[in-house]
């Protein structure tokens, strides 16, 4: 296998190449000009660091201190508001970097897939995945903010101002994508989705914070709680304290805690998010069913069961099927099923990366009966080890610049991205737009009863915010 850094270095010039394609023979217009900062706010930006004052700083309260519980519609109500005010030029921003962290999910995904086994399930974030390098992004100075930079897949070029991402135009278009997702929920009768992005910022006793880059943070989290406690003394009571805080600031069940925090560690960088989606038309079948995790075992798990006219490709060719089912107007779940159980390893390898979506014009209208298993996902990961893994151990290590986040002696510890995802039924009408006819072709029977793939996708950011797979619904990830 190629490295890793030579994989994300070709995924950047193919991105280069799409767009000098695009340009042709007009005056040159810097690829991500819509990412990057304007020649006007770098004319500020020199202004302002001449006479600037330091920034204001704050020491965060104890993780003893009580917070309010976390109130998802609450939050789901504020993604829908911020996408309500967003114009023409916001739209294609968060379209380029729903392209942008698409591209770096597939990266991660595939060295996820690598270190787990075939047995085990794989749930990834590619939006949670980028705003958290964004967010540490935002904090960050050089050579950090240059690596990082190049790392979520925008080259510095002559590393002059007007080529650097604006950290706060990464993280609004962040916010967009991540409203698309819900907007359209509760609309012509469809479910109403949830996503809850909640930030845990854990620190040493002591340390100061800078004001600006925590509230530039609720951008891509609206809620951010930073907690001071030891991580030094006792490293795994740190661990459980932690837990004990989230899950009751959350409400959510975390069965992928905490652990292992590096004493010498000043600063804990937590992203903790919680997807619910509600399949239209779909009911839960009586009793438990047989999942076969293998040829010779089987789980019994909850199904669910629907029938209507689904988009859906077979292909000979790849041995695999996909399945597409709406989840709202925009956003939607794309299964894929190899044609035999033993490819799923061949499928995942193929299915995952940057043509994915391409399959997705394939699809057609079918009349089908689908029985899938009711999903709650859990999955747990720390962005320092699949650094190690991308060949770019201290991207976030010892001598990371993040001077934006602090002015005492930060050391970033981990770094950890925790998902709760849930996929249950919601009676009601039909799941499509319409149902088979008594008299018309018999449905197609799909029945997800042994490891399939899938991922969560909106097309108008064409942002996929989960990409995973189900070896066995019972396990945690």
């Amino acid at each position: 296998m190629a490295p890793a850094g030579v994989s994300l270095g070709a995924t950047v010039l193919c991105v280069l190449a799409w767009a000098g394609l695009a340009a042709g023979d007009r005056v040159y217009i810097h690829p991500f000009h819509l990412l990057v900062y304007s020649k006007s706010s770098c004319e500020h930006l020199e202004e302002s660091n001449t006479e600037r004052p330091k920034d204001p700083t704050f020491t965060p309260v104890p993780i003893q201190a009580k917070t309010s519980p976390v109130d998802e519609q609450a939050l789901r109500e504020h993604l829908v508001l911020a996408t309500e005010k967003q114009e023409e030029e916001d739209r294609m921003r968060a379209a380029k970097v729903g392209m942008m962290l698409n591209f770096l999910g597939f990266h991660m995904y595939r060295l996820l897939r690598e270190s787990w086994s075939t047995a085990g399930g794989t749930v990834l974030s590619p939006t949670t995945l980028f705003g958290t390098l964004a967010s540490l992004y935002l904090g960050a100075l050089d050579p950090t903010a240059s690596r990082l930079q190049a790392f979520l897949g925008v080259p510095g070029e002559d590393q002059g101002c007007t080529s650097r991402l604006d950290g706060h135009k990464v993280l609004s278009a962040l916010q967009t994508i991540q409203g698309l997702l819900v907007a359209q929920g509760g609309a012509d009768g469809q479910s109403t989705l949830l996503l809850s992005t909640v930030l845990g910022l854990f620190t040493a006793p002591g340390l100061h914070l800078k004001q600006p880059f925590v509230q530039g943070l609720a951008l891509f989290a609206p809620i951010t709680l930073p907690r001071s406690l030891d991580l030094s003394t006792d490293p795994d009571f740190a661990a459980e304290k932690i837990n004990r805080f989230m899950q009751a600031a959350t409400g959510w069940k975390m069965d992928r805690p905490l652990s292992g925090v590096s004493p010498d560690s000043t600063l804990l960088f937590n992203t903790y998010v919680h997807f619910q989606g509600k399949l239209k038309g779909f009911s839960l079948l009586a009793g438990l069913q047989d999942f076969w995790v293998d040829n010779a075992t089987s789980v019994s798990v909850p199904m669910l069961s629907g029938t209507g006219t689904f988009q859906h490709w077979s292909d000979a060719q790849n041995n695999l099927s996909m399945t597409r089912v709406a989840l709202s107007k925009n956003a939607c779940l794309l299964l894929v099923q190899p044609h035999d159980a033993s490819d799923l390893q061949n499928v995942e390898a193929l299915t995952f990366q940057h043509n994915f979506l391409t399959w997705v014009k394939n699809l057609s209208p079918r009349a089908i009966h689908l029985t899938m298993p009711q999903l709650t996902l859990q999955a747990s990961y720390d962005l320092q080890d699949l650094l190690a893994q991308a060949k770019l151990p201290t991207l976030l290590g010892a001598e990371a610049n993040l001077g934006k986040i602090s002015d005492d002696n930060l050391r970033l510890g981990k770094v950890l991205n925790s998902l709760f995802l849930e996929l249950k039924a919601d009676k009601g009408e039909q799941p499509t737009e319409s149902a088979p006819q008594p008299d018309g072709p018999k449905a197609l029977e799909v029945t997800l009863n042994r490891p399939f793939l899938f991922a969560i996708y909106e097309q108008d950011s064409t942002a996929l915010h989960f990409l995973g797979r189900v070896a066995n619904p019972l396990s945690a990830v």
